[in-house]
């Protein structure tokens, strides 16, 4: 099989096309370096079948014949991280919407199956739990730009669902939940290795809000392994599933976790939302996922629990911190 990953130089775009080529097949990774990094791939440059591109899928020429040479499209592509999108609103629904739009045009013209990665974010207010892919989406007002991603990834599901009823085009949409492990930075609002990081270096550990927001972290291991199962099954064209985990933790307690692990004499303090983020902000209480049409298909269980997650980011950190420096 020969794979195109968007955003193959992110967080989760490295890691799927490292599990992809353990499988032997070729990866072919295009990124813009926007909020994924070159160092992501650095150890996969020198592999016979991997390949790849750095520029934006808005380049269309290039995207094009990406998307000719491959069987499969892993869409990453997009605009990521709470802090990101509340300060740049307007970049995130264009390259979120625009860039899906380029995908699909260029995937349909041969049938190309593409999986489109959207989030649990579209869950948006919903107090229903566990969510499940069925259920109704309830987002905030318009004038909070903190829905400006939700709302976008929304329409990414709806046009790639009207791709496949109305042009046969094979999609699969999957809604990730909290996918956290080595690699993932805190420059975006990613709490944990923020948390990690605030504890190794002996700095304050900063909670937003009073802590008591709930979430189910997945290790990115287990959500690329989904992703690939769910590429290979065609029950699940034309679906949206569910990936994370049902380990649920709040962010206090995520903190206190991190600071024990790392033995830290850090503070943890609390900021308000409005001083973390913006005036306003509403955050989501509990965020927990209905995984049993996943795990139907494919017999999804995630193999790390949230102690084993926190160490292996724990453990990945602390490399970077001992790392010699150039001088």
């Amino acid at each position: 099989m020969k794979a195109l990953i968007t955003g193959g130089a992110g967080f989760i775009g490295s890691h799927l096309s490292e599990y992809l080529l353990e499988q032997g097949h070729q990866v072919f990774a295009v990124d813009d370096l926007s909020t994924g990094n070159i160092e992501n791939i650095l150890q996969l440059k020198t592999h016979p079948h991997f390949h790849y591109t750095i520029d934006t899928i808005m380049n269309v020429p290039v995207t094009a014949e990406l998307v000719d040479r491959c069987d499969v499209v892993f869409h990453l592509a997009a605009a990521v991280g709470v802090k990101l999108i509340v300060e740049s609103p307007v970049r995130t629904i264009e390259t979120n919407i625009k860039g899906t739009e380029i995908i699909l045009e260029l995937a349909n013209k041969k049938k190309k199956k593409v999986l489109i990665t959207s989030t649990s974010e579209v869950y948006g207010k919903g107090k229903q739990l566990p969510f499940s892919e069925a259920d109704d989406l309830v987002l905030g007002p318009t004038h909070k730009g903190r829905w400006s991603y939700a709302c976008s990834k929304a329409i990414d599901e709806f046009l790639a669902l009207a791709y496949w009823h109305e042009k046969r085009l094979p999609v699969v949409v999957t809604r990730l939940f909290n996918t956290v492990g080595p690699r993932q930075i805190g420059r975006y609002g990613m709490v944990l290795p923020t948390f990690v990081k605030q504890a190794l270096s002996g700095v304050e550990m900063t909670v937003f809000g009073d802590g008591s927001q709930a979430r189910c972290f997945a290790h990115v291991s287990d959500v690329v392994e989904a992703l690939y199962r769910l590429s290979e099954k065609e029950e699940a064209v034309g679906q949206v599933f569910n990936i994370g985990s049902k380990e649920e933790c709040t962010i206090l307690n995520l903190a206190e976790k991190v600071k024990s692990m790392t033995a830290s004499q850090s503070k943890i303090v609390f900021v308000p939302y409005d001083k973390a983020y913006e005036e306003g902000f509403e955050d989501m209480p509990r965020r927990v996922p209905d995984i049993s049409r996943l795990q139907s298909l494919i017999e999804y269980g995630p193999a790390k629990n949230l102690e084993q997650i926190i160490q292996s980011v724990i453990d990945y950190q602390r490399a970077l911190l001992e790392a010699p420096t150039d001088t």
